[in-house]
């Protein structure tokens, strides 16, 4: 069986500490116990570490070694518009799971109205969600959360090459992908809200270079086109990664 991994606030004199949440749940839910093991990320580098002590309220760990990080295939950002928040939250840990580097929310045209402002309210919490699926699919860093000021200004986002999901057509997101994705390189993929785009709002990304794309006839619900893009674009890059592993070895 795989360690747990833990993500701490950093590394000092090769110990480490997990205090909180994290701390209550090794001690009273996992029973933890001097010596025992487990991996911890400082959100750079990833460790092994050995229990030295362990309260209800702290572990500390002896730290022994550094292992190997495990770089993600893609340095994916997902521009989403902001939807209910239980259906928010669903695209926030399966897309951590999935492998998101960067989550950039925002409120478009057609987003249930007030979302923005409720948004704010619920930034430490989305973080904590962010953590938990991290350390649940031990990702070696925690992906980035941002709330946009305004549409454009996500749109305006750097990263490419750059996809929008578009109910209104658009070809298949898998054919309009590179013939050779670069791993480890970048990719970023915009969704909408489920009232769909505004003509403005496409006149913003057709300015900005999104690339239109589809999904197939079907109209998805926001969280599961979301994941299932983010999902074709993972699988993609991993392809790729593959492909030039067995080249260069061989």
């Amino acid at each position: 069986m795989a360690r747990r991994r833990f993500f701490v606030d950093r590394i000092h004199h090769q110990q480490a500490e997990l205090t909180g949440e994290d701390a209550h749940h090794l001690t009273r839910v996992l029973r933890v116990e001097k010596n025992q093991r487990y991996e911890l990320s400082d959100n750079h580098s990833v460790y092994l570490g050995e229990v030295m002590e362990a309260r209800k309220d702290r572990v500390l760990f002896q730290i022994l070694e550094q292992l190997p990080l495990n770089p993600l295939p893609v340095r994916l950002t997902l521009v989403t518009a902001l939807v209910k928040f239980d259906r928010l939250e669903w695209i926030l840990e399966k897309g951590t799971e999935l492998g998101v580097e960067q989550f950039v929310l925002f409120q478009a045209e057609r987003s249930e109205k007030g979302l923005d402002r409720g948004a704010e309210k619920r930034l430490h919490r989305w973080k904590r969600i962010l953590l938990e699926a991290s350390q649940q699919c031990r990702r070696d860093r925690l992906p980035e959360l941002a709330l946009a000021p305004s549409f454009q200004a996500a749109a305006g986002n750097a990263v490419h090459p750059r996809y929008v999901l578009d109910e209104s057509g658009g070809p298949p997101l898998l054919s309009a992908l590179p013939d050779h994705p670069e791993p480890g390189g970048t990719a970023a993929l915009m969704i909408g809200p489920e009232g769909g785009w505004t003509d403005r709002e496409r006149e913003v990304c057709a300015a900005g270079g999104w690339a239109p794309v589809s999904q197939g006839p079907n109209i998805l619900r926001a969280e599961t086109a979301a994941i299932s893009a983010v999902a074709i674009l993972g699988a993609a890059w991993l392809a790729a990664q593959r492909t030039s592993n067995v080249s260069v070895a061989q």
